[in-house]
């Protein structure tokens, strides 16, 4: 029987998970709160934003939602998934509970911690004063981390100890992003990968495994961002190093969840490092990653609804991939990710031969506007990842809009002789 889908958010993200269910003869209808100008392309977009959980609930009653599917971490943070659920609706995504994982950075650590899953060291700190004499003790570099959600910017890699007692300021004594403690970590190195997973209890699915680009600018530098490129498969990673990352540390830490009482249901994000120590948990986000998702379900040859469903309710899933390599890359505003104006005009668009995810758009007429800071994502797919960032790199090049930045050099760490 075919159903009515609810996706919950706006981003790219949402999207490619938008994207993914047009493709799946299972569906009838697809919704999305509140969307933006490209999902409008795909679905109805329904001004109700993702945190109004009484809205969402009555909507789905309303318009007979078969699966509501959560993007964001806002959503799951204020509970929806529980809201739902006591309302006997199968939604996808973890509850308030396990979505600590990723809202309490100091959560994940002690269960880590607790259950021997490889991390880097760490302290946690409620006091600006006890935080800056123990970075002052460790030296830099240093990693410092906000406990709570900071819409992927909360994280400070401090290379002196100026930047690092900035970052302390920021986080405990001017609460820039709200009131909250600071994880401090020792910096580890190597290349980071995201593995992202399906779970349900202690079942655990892999995905493919993709990279993200943190900072803002070619050569992996500038701040720290939500993401600005990212792609699929990872040369750098061998059969071993993912068997690890598996049995190691993605299944033991939904045995984790389990265990403390707290079963995990959705997707688990593990992003991981390949340090010389052997493979370690940097974080834990209890959703799809944003960008990982535009390059990896892209490369989904499962229907999957069944895996949404599978997942939601417990059942068994099987997934299958298509042997092709992709890699996208993002257009973000002039001065991102700090201050930008919005709502410049996009041209070009239907110039674009490959697949395009809006992230932060809205529709002005015929007119697409930018919304946000990371704006597009232009996907390349290919049979070798170079004619994937080449099919990317012509598609960027077709969109006419002056007020966007990009980097050239996303996917790198695959190119480079390592």
């Amino acid at each position: 029987m075919r159903m009515n889908v609810l996706v919950v958010g706006s981003g790219g993200r949402e999207h490619a998970i938008v994207d993914a269910l047009t493709r799946s003869a299972q569906v009838e209808k697809i919704y999305c709160a509140p969307g933006n100008a490209g999902i409008a392309r795909q679905a109805e977009c329904v001004a109700i934003r993702e945190t109004e959980v009484d809205r969402l609930l009555d909507f789905a009653r309303t318009k007979r939602i078969g699966l509501t599917v959560v993007g964001p971490e806002a959503a799951l943070a204020v509970g929806i998934v529980d809201a739902f659920r006591s309302a006997g609706l199968r939604i996808f995504g973890p509850t308030k509970a396990a979505a600590r994982i990723e809202t309490s950075k100091e959560f994940a650590k002690e269960l880590m911690t607790r259950y021997g899953i490889p991390t880097a060291a760490y302290r946690s700190f409620g006091d600006y004063e006890q935080a800056h004499a123990y970075v002052v003790e460790q030296g830099t570099p240093i990693v410092l981390k906000y406990d709570g959600l900071a819409a992927g910017k909360g994280v400070v890699v401090a290379r002196t100890l100026e930047e690092a007692d900035a970052a302390l300021r920021d986080m405990l004594l001017d609460d820039k992003y709200g009131a909250g403690r600071v994880v401090v970590e020792e910096c580890l190195t190597g290349p980071e990968f995201s593995f992202m997973c399906f779970v349900s209890g202690s079942n655990v699915w892999p995905m493919v495994l993709a990279q993200d680009h943190k900072r803002a600018y070619d050569g992996d530098e500038g701040p720290n961002t939500g993401g600005m490129g990212a792609y699929s498969p990872l040369p750098f990673i061998t059969p071993e190093d993912e068997r690890f990352a598996l049995e190691r540390i993605m299944q033991p830490t939904a045995a984790a969840m389990v265990a403390e009482g707290t079963p995990f249901t959705g997707v688990l994000y593990g992003g991981l490092m390949k340090t010389p120590q052997g493979i370690k948990v940097i974080e834990f986000n209890a959703r799809f990653g944003d960008p990982e998702t535009e390059v990896v379900l892209p490369r989904l040859a499962s229907d999957i609804v069944d895996i949404f469903c599978a997942v939601a309710d417990g059942g068994d899933a099987t997934l299958r991939w298509h042997d092709c390599a992709t890699l996208g890359i993002v257009l973000a505003s002039e001065g991102y990710p700090n201050a930008y104006e919005k709502g410049f005009e996009i041209k070009g668009l239907d110039a674009v031969e490959g697949t395009i995810y809006h992230m932060g758009t809205r529709a002005d007429g015929d007119r697409v506007l930018t919304a946000g800071g990371r704006v597009l994502f232009v996907l390349g797919c290919g049979n070798t990842l170079a004619e994937a960032r080449a099919a990317a790199l012509r598609d960027v090049g077709r969109i006419d809009c002056g007020h966007l930045f990009h980097r050239t050099d996303i996917g790198h760490w695959a190119f480079e002789d390592r």
